[in-house]
């Protein structure tokens, strides 16, 4: 069984006086339904679920009266088998977008506060086909796929393990060259299996890349079929094909999203709509251009100018397909095409832990910093590095923006020069989610 962070979540909600109900929304196929059932198991006498996809006679039972006396009959009435159990059942509202009353209904199942309650659906359905949201009632949590940190647990690494190269980090110490480089190898390893559940398992189960890949191409088709089903008429063939140029455009040496990558001549007003539903169905992440890197980042997005990344690494590389894999793991890729593969694999860590993504590139000059944190009001920039070379960028800014560190990336060891931290790739994962980057010392 993969081991999820999404499990503590789940605990610490189920420990909140005066709970609401949770929604769980991600893309598809990232593990809700599992987590859920799991979490279920380990904490509850009973699970009542219903699948609204699978199960459409539910539907009836969220007419009408939606006090939860009223629930327990009707649901009763359809599957007299399911116990519910006050203060020891969960109910598990599964693809709830099918049900647009079903999600109406968390307000009075919170209210009535016998039964715990979790909702589950894909963020396509929940942003498009549910109306009525329960606000105070419903406290919402997006989940991503495996993030590296999960996926070295998958392959048996154990948190002593991890725990150990932390502390390199924190210390700012040289890895040992053998455990640095095993860390290097995994982290290329996610970048070509990335986090699905189905592909990981497949993987673990038996290291077979041609496998992988299959299953991986079935995901994608998935995906493409999930544009057929929920997109406009009209956007159909716009969304689809937004998604399909993110290989393409993460190629460039300039990433910025370009519509004419898309279809020649195109502009801002013919597929601004077709990215933001990619965005809205969790495939995707924007990273935005700062106008300038001063704290909030936020105030200061230009929402324009633009970067586009999937949000699993391995779903982006098998869209190059198999061939990328062995260039990959063999890390024998040159050029923007090993540029392109390690910002995506810096961003998709930086999703999963959360961290909004920004990034700086000023109009004059050939400056860019591909990443930028906050720490304690700080701004920190943080360039991602295909060689250990020269940082003409990170220099700059740390002329002339005097940040209190900066962070540079490579596939290399960790060393210091003033300022400047150097961090193998996967440290990137030791990078703090509340607030940015720790500071040095802390």
């Amino acid at each position: 069984m993969l081991k999820r962070k999404m499990m503590d979540v789940l605990v610490e909600w189920k420990m909140e006086n005066g709970k609401k109900c949770l929604l769980l929304k991600g893309a598809r196929q990232v593990g809700k339904t599992f987590i859920i059932r799991e979490f279920a198991k380990q904490n509850y006498e009973s699970i009542v679920e219903i699948n609204f996809l699978t199960n459409p006679e539910f539907k009836d039972a969220f007419e009408g009266d939606l006090k939860m006396d009223e629930l327990i009959k009707k649901i009763s009435l359809r599957d007299g088998s399911l116990k519910f159990i006050p203060g020891r059942t969960l109910l598990f509202l599964d693809e709830i977008q099918e049900c647009g009353n079903a999600r109406t209904a968390l307000k009075p199942i919170a209210e009535d506060g016998r039964f715990d309650c979790v909702a589950s659906g894909s963020m396509l359905g929940i942003a498009y086909k549910t109306t009525s949201v329960p606000v105070g009632y419903e406290k919402q949590v997006e989940m991503y796929s495996l993030d590296l940190e999960e996926f070295l647990w998958a392959l048996g690494y154990g948190d002593t393990e991890i725990r150990y190269m932390k502390e390199y980090f924190e210390k700012e110490e040289r890895v040992p060259e053998f455990s640095n480089n095993a860390f290097l190898e995994r982290s290329r390893e996610y970048a070509i299996v990335g986090g699905m559940p189905s592909v990981v398992n497949i993987y673990v189960d038996t290291k077979n890349f041609g496998l992988v890949h299959r299953e991986q191409e079935e995901i994608i088709a998935s995906y493409l079929d999930d544009i057929l089903k929920y997109a406009p008429i009209s956007e159909k063939p716009k969304i689809r094909n937004c998604y399909l140029s993110v290989p393409a455009q993460l190629m460039k040496e300039n990433k910025k999203f370009q519509y004419s990558l898309v279809k020649k001549g195109s502009g801002s007003k013919d597929f601004e709509g077709s990215l933001e539903w990619l965005r809205d169905a969790g495939l995707i992440k924007f990273c935005y251009n700062v106008s300038s890197p001063v704290f909030p980042l936020p105030a200061y997005n230009e929402t324009g100018y633009f970067k586009v990344y999937l949000t699993d690494i391995g779903i982006l590389n098998a869209m190059y397909g198999f061939d990328m894999k062995a260039e990959i793991y063999d890390n024998t890729l040159k050029g923007y095409a090993k540029g392109g593969i390690y910002e995506s694999l810096i961003a998709d860590i930086l999703i999963k832990k959360n961290i909004p993504l920004n990034y700086y590139k000023p109009s004059e000059g050939q400056q860019e910093i591909e990443f930028l944190l906050t720490d304690k009001g700080s701004v920190i920039p943080m360039e991602v590095k295909s060689k250990n070379g020269k940082t003409v960028s990170l220099n700059e800014f740390i002329e002339r923006f005097k940040p209190p560190y900066a962070l540079k990336l490579i596939s290399g060891n960790l060393g210091r020069e003033g300022k400047k931290l150097t961090i193998p790739l996967y440290m990137a994962m030791f990078v703090r989610s509340t607030d940015g980057v720790r500071n040095n010392g802390n």
